[in-house]
């Protein structure tokens, strides 16, 4: 019952959200958080993959349904202002065409933007498909964090 409906861990798989999340890192991702208010732009999230529904994917959020998102030169713009991303791999200049994020959907991004394939590949995601948040890193203990 607790794994179904309250909180369930994942594990992270790749390098799409490095430097935030690594390879084999063990993640407590809540599954009710969503019950209590939808996503919200800069929560990380595990969700069924677009194109793979066998598969989890696990992203951050970066926009929100009726948001306009684009990318210019690596520099994500949403609501025609700039986003401060303390948290991503720099080295990434490509651009990416403004859209706007449908209702009941998100625009997901890889903290590595190099190295993920996101919402600029799949397009928005469901929220519906949306499996919960994560909160915690608890494995290896040694990386143990509270991720906001």
């Amino acid at each position: 019952m607790i794994r179904h409906f309250v909180v369930e861990t994942f594990v992270v798989r790749g390098s799409s959200m490095e430097p935030t999340l690594h390879d084999g890192e063990r993640l407590l991702v809540s599954k009710f958080t969503y019950r209590l208010h939808p996503p919200r732009p800069g929560d990380i999230v595990v969700f069924r993959s677009p194109v793979n529904p066998g598969d989890d994917l696990i992203k951050r959020v970066i926009a929100v349904a009726g948001d306009r998102v684009e990318i210019a030169r690596g520099q994500v713009i949403v609501n025609g202002l700039a986003r401060e991303e303390l948290y991503i791999t720099p080295g990434d200049v490509k651009s990416f065409p403004p859209v706007i994020v449908p209702a009941g959907s998100i625009f997901v991004l890889g903290d590595n933007r190099p190295n993920s394939e996101d919402s600029r590949y799949f397009g928005p995601v469901s929220v519906r498909a949306v499996k919960g948040k994560a909160v915690l890193i608890w494995w290896p203990f040694s990386y143990f964090a509270v991720l906001r």
